[in-house]
C-alpha cells in the first residue's frame, strides 16, 4: 500500500531562496509545493522572511550558540523527510542567504551527530531566472553542496527561462512545458519518497 494513504505520509519542506516580495522564484516555491500537494504527500511552504538570521559568525555561536531563528529552521528541516529549494542565480550561483541558511542549520548543537538535519534527507532543487538558461548553473552549484553535506538529490529539476514572462498575475506558470517539468519534479520527489526510509532524526 502506498505511504501516502496513511497517517505517516512523507513531510516536504519548500522554501524559496529569496526574500524579495514579487520574486519569481517564491512564485516557483508556491508551484512547486502546489505540485506536490498533488501527489499526496503532506507539504509545508515556508517563507525565509520569517527566519531572519544573521550571517553565520563563529564568536556568535561560541558565545550563544544558534539564533533562536536559526534554531527554528533547523527544527523545520528535521522536521521533514524531504526538502525543495527554489533557488535564484546570482552571479552563476546561488545567493548568500540560502548559503547562510545552510550554514547555520548544518552546525552541530550538544548531543547531535555531525550534519545531522541534512544526513539522509532527500531533496529536489528547483530554479527560475530572466535569462535562457533558467538557472542550469546554480542547479548545478546547489546540488554539489547539498550532496557535499550528506543530501540525496533527485535528478529531476526544473529550470524555468525568461522569468519575466514565466508567470501570469496570479503568480502561476503560463507554459506547459514549464508546468510539466515542476509537475515532474514532484511526481520523481514523492515516488523517491514512497520507497525511501524515514530520514535519519525525524
Amino acid at each position: 500500500m502506498s505511504r501516502y494513504l496513511a497517517d505517516d505520509r512523507p513531510r516536504i519542506l519548500v522554501f524559496a531562496g529569496s526574500t524579495r516580495t514579487d520574486s519569481h522564484n517564491r512564485k516557483l516555491a508556491r508551484t512547486t509545493a502546489e505540485a506536490l500537494e498533488q501527489t499526496g504527500v503532506k507539504v509545508t511552504l515556508a517563507d525565509l522572511r520569517d527566519y531572519p538570521m544573521p550571517f553565520y559568525n563563529g564568536d556568535e555561536e561560541a558565545a550563544g550558540g544558534l539564533p533562536a531563528r536559526a534554531k527554528a529552521f533547523k527544527e523545520l528541516l528535521r522536521a521533514h523527510d524531504a526538502f525543495v529549494i527554489a533557488t535564484p542565480e546570482y552571479n552563476g550561483s546561488f545567493p548568500a542567504l540560502v548559503k547562510n541558511v545552510i550554514d547555520w542549520a548544518s552546525r552541530p548543537e550538544p548531543g547531535e551527530k555531525h550534519l545531522e538535519v541534512f544526513r539522509g534527507k532527500i531533496a529536489a532543487l528547483v530554479s527560475t531566472s530572466p535569462g535562457p538558461g533558467g538557472g542550469q548553473r546554480v542547479l548545478r552549484h546547489l546540488r554539489e553542496l547539498l550532496e557535499m553535506i550528506g543530501v540525496t538529490v533527485i535528478s529531476a529539476k526544473a529550470a524555468i527561462p525568461k522569468a519575466g514572462g514565466a508567470f501570469d498575475a496570479e503568480g502561476r506558470l503560463v507554459q506547459q512545458a514549464d508546468i510539466d517539468a515542476v509537475a515532474r519534479v514532484a511526481s520523481d520527489l514523492a515516488v523517491t519518497l514512497e520507497v525511501q526510509p524515514a530520514a535519519a532524526g525525524v
